[in-house]
């Protein structure tokens, strides 16, 4: 018998494996949804064997250089008291995240800035930047950050630092028809320079649709899996900040990560290139 541990790792090679291939460019041109309506879903593997069973033909793989899962490493940027976190906590309609992505199997890294905008859907601005800057701000990254708060909300940008990091290995369902996407994650990784959390044993899926009623919420629905009230940001930030409020995530974190809110173990250098995101200033 599989032992518990890797079996959603299992459960999502074997969904990728059989599904029509879809590029880079194709799920760019046609089904980037950089406006949208997300929803988060926490599956076991066996939920998410029968998810996958549900989507239809028309839902692809994205793949790139015959790669169908990809690893996923993120730098958080906050105040030093965690201004962002509490406003998403305390469910501000003003709010926003700031990361830097990178995609570390193509070497590609991006700066991004999500927003909300109309009846809650979420808005992402980003621009590529260069790999060793993925964990720090520069100039341009500032300027750009500043530029889009500032439009959207009006307001000033203050003073930000590397405050998570974060990885997880991703595949993506793509239905190019209509620009849904089906993200799904696993082997989550909280870090942040002096100590580390791993997520449970269990699918992250989050659905991207125009109007959150897509094929994918339907299928889940169908199965009685119902949306979790789920930042990946917030969740690693209240996993090892267990000194900063979290009742917003308090069952979730007991019932599915676990959590007695103690991290555990000093936390090696980052596994980004270049300086890590504890190493090096917000410029």
């Amino acid at each position: 018998m599989q032992p518990l541990a890797g079996r959603a790792k299992t459960a999502l090679e074997e969904a990728v494996v059989c599904r029509a291939p879809i590029g880079l460019d194709e799920v760019i041109d046609q089904a980037a949804l950089q406006t949208r309506v997300d929803r988060k879903f926490l599956l076991t593997a066996q939920e998410f064997t029968a998810l996958a069973q549900r989507l239809r033909e028309d839902f692809k793989i994205m793949e790139i250089d015959g790669l169908r899962t990809f690893r996923y490493e993120s730098v958080y940027f906050d105040t030093e008291d965690f201004a962002q976190y509490r406003a998403h906590r305390q469910g501000r309609r003003r709010r926003y995240k700031v990361r830097s992505r990178t995609y570390a199997d193509t070497g590609l890294s991006m700066f991004e800035i999500k927003t909300k905008g109309l009846r809650g859907a979420t808005v992402k601005h980003r621009i590529e930047q260069e790999l060793d800057d993925a964990g720090r701000l520069t100039d341009s990254s500032l300027e750009f950050l500043n530029q889009v708060v500032s439009r959207e909300y009006g307001e000033e940008v203050p003073d930000l630092m590397p405050v998570l990091d974060s990885s997880y290995i991703r595949s993506t369902f793509v239905n190019p028809l209509d620009g849904e996407r089906v993200t799904c994650d696993v082997e989550l990784e909280y870090a942040n320079g002096r100590q580390q959390v791993q997520g449970p044993d269990l699918v992250v899926v989050e659905t991207k649709s125009a109007d959150g009623r897509g094929v994918s919420d339907q299928a889940l629905a169908a199965l009685g899996i119902r949306p979790v009230s789920m930042s990946k940001y917030c969740i690693g930030i209240a996993l090892l900040n267990p000194q900063l409020p979290a009742n917003k995530w308090s069952r979730l974190l007991e019932q599915r990560f676990g959590s007695s809110r103690h991290a555990s173990g000093p936390r090696p250098a980052s596994k980004l290139r270049g300086t890590g995101p504890w190493q090096a200033a917000a410029s």
